[in-house]
Order: C-alpha cells, then structure tokens, then sequence
C-alpha cells in the first residue's frame, strides 16, 4: 500500500503521551496514514524508553511510523513552538494525568481557541463522574471492573497477562478520533474525545452482567466455570504436550466421532445434543482425553485442522516470532530496536483491500525529525541552531 493510498494521509497528529494507553492510539492513526509528531522531553525523551521489567517493551511496539520533537515545554520558546505545531494539527492527543496539560495551558478548552478544528484526544482513567480524579494504571481497572476476578482464582484475582486495557483504551481513543474527523467534514469543528480505563473494562464484562440479568445467577470466574459446551479443553498429547480442542456444536460433535472412530459415543442418545454433553462432562471428558492422548501434538494438529476442529497449541508470545502464518501474512513488521538491534513486531490486525498496515518510519530517536518539523513551521536554519544551542529542542 503506498503512502497516498493509506486511509489518514494528510491528517496531522501532535502526540502528548508515554507507556501505552496514549501511544496505542497514536500507533493506530500513525500506521494507518496519520503524520504522527511525538512531542517529547529535553533532553532524554519519553521516559518509556528507559524502562525496565515487563516494561522493557512498550517504547519499541508502540511508537513506529511517528516523527520525534524533543523540547522543553516549559520555556517560553518551547511553548511558542508546541503552539505553532498545534495551529497546523488536525488531532491532539495526550494521556497525562487530570490536569496535567491544563497545567501547560495546553488542555483542550486553551487549545480550540487557537484551532477551532482541533480534535482532541484524551486518555483518561475515568470517564466523567465521582472517580474522574483519580489515578488509575491497567492493573487498578482491570482489579475494580471484574477482569482479574473473572480471570484469577475466587479468592485470587489475576490481572490479564497483557496490558490489555490500555491497548483497548487506546484503540478505543482512536475510533473516537476517526469518527470525530468523519464529523468535523459535516460541521467544520472539532472536539474532545475522551477514552477511559476503568469504562473499557465495563465494556468487556458486559457479557458477564448480562448473564446475571439473564439467570438471575453469578457467573463464577473463568478458571472454574461451567464451559458453555462440553467439549473445551486443553488436552494432552501422547508426546506430553498440551493442544486446546473445543467441539462446539452438534455438527462438530459428529465429525469428532467419526474422524476419530468413536461411534459408539455418537450412537449414544444421552450424548446426542450439546445441553446433555455439558451435563455429561464429568463422565465424557475422561473418554474425550483418552481419545486425543492417542495422538503426537503435530499429528493431533493436523487431525483436527482435516476435521474442522477448533484447535490451537499453547503458545508463548516468543514463539509467534516463527510463527509461519505471521511471518507470510505480513502480520509482524521488521522494526529496529534503539540499541540497534533488529526484530519482528506485530502490525495491526487489519486488512484494508486485502492490504495490510506496514512499517513508513522505524522507531524514533530522540528528537530525530526536529529539524525537519521546526522547517516546517517556518523556522530558518540559523533560528534552528539556537534552538539547540539554547536546549530548547534535542535532535539527533
């Protein structure tokens, strides 16, 4: 996909944000066509990329195909040239603390007088309401909307083992964004969009809450649930690995039996339906798991994939590195780590006229694309000079 065909070209984005929540965002609008202008501090940049522990990670998989500017924010210099940026932007977007850019004079109120097309994305905790003040991480909503109850033990809430929910905070941030650009082509104006932590958890446990208002029963967490179909397990394999297999309808149930030559289970009536294996499951699962044990993982694989079985192997996230249908699909991009060192990253998961999202800018350095932008805004070289002589800007 070239560049002129990409869906937000000519869309600008000036980028307030660190860790995950906010630049997940600006990923999403970058990797689809968005100049993404990552504002960062003077003169060691965006902290994330200092982190360290299960952190070690973030600036690398959120920040490709975006532009660095690394200033002083507090200066009057740097203000004046924040504010110039913004006057050619079509998006702001931030995750900061409450109040934080209003403290700069830079919250969105401040900022549409100076451009009143302005959209401005904020990536909050909270949505307005009693906890909007608060400070609020992945975990903390993940703890207070149900998720790590739903995922953990009863009396051992376990938080996804990914930043799921500031990923989908910031995905969320960006389908705001786009249908707010979708909007100002109708009325000429911008505005604030606000995505929220705690609120994307809600979302997610919605089909756990109406379940209570379905049965009048709660759903119990899903490390000892009740499975909606009797056959949804991880299984063991005659080589001592380990395969999820699910038979999820009746037609399934029936190329199970006969692919694997059991039909004596599907000649008996108290298995014939779904409803009466899930009650049967303490009596099938034994028969179901002798069956698959049969089998070396590669050759149940293989069985199930002829069968049109659900099935998958458990996967660690260092193994999806090799794996084949990423590496042939265009589902992991080349992206150069900052010490040099080159990897695979995982694109977004979207075709677009059977195309998918690559790679336009490898990661930043720090303050990389400051020359370039200062040009921009009408800056001369020797201006420039002095804004770096000043520490004003960092470049690289």
């Amino acid at each position: 996909m070239t560049v002129p065909d990409l869906p937000l070209v000519g869309i600008r984005v000036v980028e307030f944000a660190h860790m995950v929540m906010g630049p997940t965002c600006g990923l999403v609008l970058a990797d689809l066509g968005a100049e993404v202008i990552k504002i960062e501090p003077v003169p060691s940049g965006d902290n994330t990329r200092r982190l360290t522990g299960s952190g070690a990670g973030f600036f690398a998989m959120f920040n490709r195909n975006k532009r660095s500017l690394a200033l002083d924010l507090k200066s009057p210099k740097g203000r004046e040239i924040v504010l110039r940026l913004i006057g050619t932007a079509d998006v702001v977007t931030e995750n900061f603390r409450p109040g934080a850019m209003a403290g700069l004079g830079l919250d969105y109120t401040s900022l549409r007088r100076l451009n009143p097309c302005l959209i401005y994305a904020s990536h909050k905790g909270f949505l307005a309401g009693p906890y909007e003040s608060r400070t609020a991480l992945d975990e903390v909503a993940q703890m207070m909307g149900g998720l790590a109850y739903m995922t953990g033990l009863p009396d051992r809430p376990l938080r996804a083992g990914s930043s799921v929910i500031d990923i989908m905070g910031g995905m969320f941030g960006a389908m705001g964004v786009m249908a707010a650009l979708v909007q100002r082509q109708r009325t000429g104006q911008g505005q604030e969009v606000t995505s929220s932590l705690f609120e994307s958890v809600v979302l997610l446990m919605g089909q756990h809450m109406a379940y209570k208002a379905t049965t009048g029963k709660a759903l119990p967490p899903m490390s000892i649930r009740v499975a909606a179909w009797a056959v949804y397990d991880v299984f063991e394999t005659a080589d001592g690995q380990r395969i999820f297999i699910g038979v999820v309808s009746d037609t399934q149930w029936k190329q199970f039996c006969e692919a694997f030559d059991r039909p004596d289970l599907l000649a008996d009536e108290s298995l014939a339906t779904n409803v009466q294996r899930v009650h049967a499951r303490d009596r099938l699962i034994p028969i179901v798991a002798e069956v698959f044990k049969k089998f070396a993982k590669a050759e149940l694989m293989e069985k199930c994939e002829a069968t049109g079985l659900p099935f998958a192997p458990i996967t660690r996230p260092e193994d999806l590195f090799d794996d084949p249908h990423l590496n042939t699909s265009g589902g992991l991009l080349d992206v150069t780590l900052p010490d040099g060192t080159p990897t695979k990253l995982p694109a977004l998961p979207l075709e677009m006229a059977g195309r998918r999202f690559g790679l336009r800018h490898d990661l930043p350095k720090i303050g990389e694309y400051g020359r370039e932008t200062l040009a921009g805004l009408g800056y001369s070289v020797a201006e420039i000079d002095t804004l770096i002589n000043d520490k004003v800007i960092t470049v690289s």
